[in-house]
């Protein structure tokens, strides 16, 4: 990076420590209101802060939590931290495991009993993330060894041997499924670009506790199915939807997944350590940061979806494309030096503080409309987790600490 003058230092030493503060905001939030007595975790908790004692528990919530408890105690050297991701440890070996099939279950009741088994292997990826942020904190060599078995189960049943990536989801038995989607929303298809994005996230993260030969090549095939099918030819944006030969099957943009792939897949390029591919991944992360700039409002927020089919905008500013946003931009910032990519940076952290972020208990809401009414769905639930805006707080704090030391705050 360039030298940096004085006021943009000093905008740098005043976000780390408005972040700094917001990273506890958040992890005491979670420690408050979501986790329970009984050492488990609620599965939903309304915008009033309210915990629904009967809501069923899905994997992605609990994975999410164990990923953020575990990097939180090491990032804050917090050991109530790690209580809790102990309890969130706990909570998937016994609830979520299946022992007869192997893999988890996608979600269990509120006292733990198997409610939906099928194998959905977005859940299964984000479990080998918690996991191994569990092992890289707690020493679990137990968990270290849950994880790569699930990452050879889905490279047993989920991988595509005639047109590479990886398929979607199964029945319990690891069956086809008739119906493969995430949420209603999805279209039902075999192939989505969100499963492949956290496959890679999953799959980098546990190279680096356990450098795999073989796991290094699927890092590296996981790239080049990017580079090739999911990035649109433009560069600018992700397709969303494929099928088992990868003919695109969606027109959609979804901003929040363009501006977090483009930090992540770099990521994963430098974690591999291969010049080539980081090389593309740079250029890669320079068009796609860049193409989500027209999505950005007045107000630094991100709006939530495009689909120039019908010129159709989904004018909603979600929680988590604003914790995506804040890290890609700050990425462009490192990559070229530029005080504008900070500032979009800075500016949608300002939006969310205003808009998004509740400042008597901690969490930030769902999102806003684009009156900036409140969409109320919860601080807690099946999919709103703690993972992108304590992630966004831990990763740009570590980025800022590489050009600003502690020691040269202003």
């Amino acid at each position: 990076m360039k030298q940096i003058a004085e006021n943009e230092l000093k905008l740098l030493v005043k976000y780390r420590q408005e972040l700094s503060t917001e990273l506890h905001s958040i992890i005491q939030y979670w420690k408050n209101y979501v986790a329970n007595k009984e050492h488990d975790f609620f599965g939903e908790v309304n915008d009033e802060d309210e915990p629904d004692t009967t809501a069923p528990k899905g994997i992605v919530l609990l994975s999410r939590v164990l990923w953020t408890f575990s990097r939180a105690a090491q990032f804050l050297n917090d050991t109530t931290s790690l209580s809790k991701a102990d309890d969130a440890y706990q909570v998937i070996k016994t609830q979520f495991i299946d022992k007869q099939y192997g893999g988890v279950y996608w979600s269990v009741t509120h006292n733990g009993e198997l409610l939906d088994g099928r194998k959905q292997i977005y859940g299964l990826a984000f479990c080998i993330y918690g996991l191994t942020a569990y092992n890289t904190i707690a020493g679990n060599k137990e968990a270290l060894q849950l994880a790569i078995d699930i990452y050879n189960k889905i490279e047993e049943k989920s991988f595509d041997n005639l047109y590479g990536g990886y398929v979607e989801a199964f029945t319990r038995e690891w069956s086809v499924a008739s119906d493969v989607r995430l949420s209603d929303k999805d279209a039902n298809e075999n192939k989505t670009m969100n499963t492949h994005l956290h496959i890679i996230e999953a799959y980098a993260a546990l190279y680096q506790v356990w450098p795999d030969a073989g796991l290094k090549k699927k890092i590296a095939a996981l790239l080049d199915v990017f580079n090739h099918y999911i990035i649109a030819e433009d560069k600018k944006h992700l397709h969303l939807f494929f099928t088992d030969s990868w003919e695109l099957k969606s027109t959609a943009q979804s901003y929040g997944h363009d501006i977090e792939a483009a930090w992540l897949l770099l990521e994963c390029a430098e974690i591999i350590g291969e010049e080539n591919y980081i090389a593309m991944y740079k250029d890669i992360a320079r068009q796609l940061t860049n193409g989500v700039i027209p999505a950005i409002d007045a107000d630094g927020a991100l709006w939530y979806e495009y689909d120039p089919q019908g010129n159709h905008w989904i004018r909603e500013k979600h929680w988590w494309p604003q914790a995506e946003a804040m890290v890609g931009f700050y990425n462009m910032y490192e990559l070229t030096g530029e005080k504008k990519y900070l500032e979009y940076s800075v500016n949608c952290y300002a939006f969310v503080q205003h808009y998004l972020k509740d400042h008597n208990t901690g969490e930030w809401h769902w999102g806003v409309d684009d009156n900036n009414t409140l969409i109320k769905k919860g601080k807690a639930g099946f999919w709103k987790c703690p993972y992108h805006n304590g992630r966004a707080c831990m990763e740009i704090i570590k980025r800022i600490n590489r050009c600003v030391p502690l020691s040269d705050a202003v």
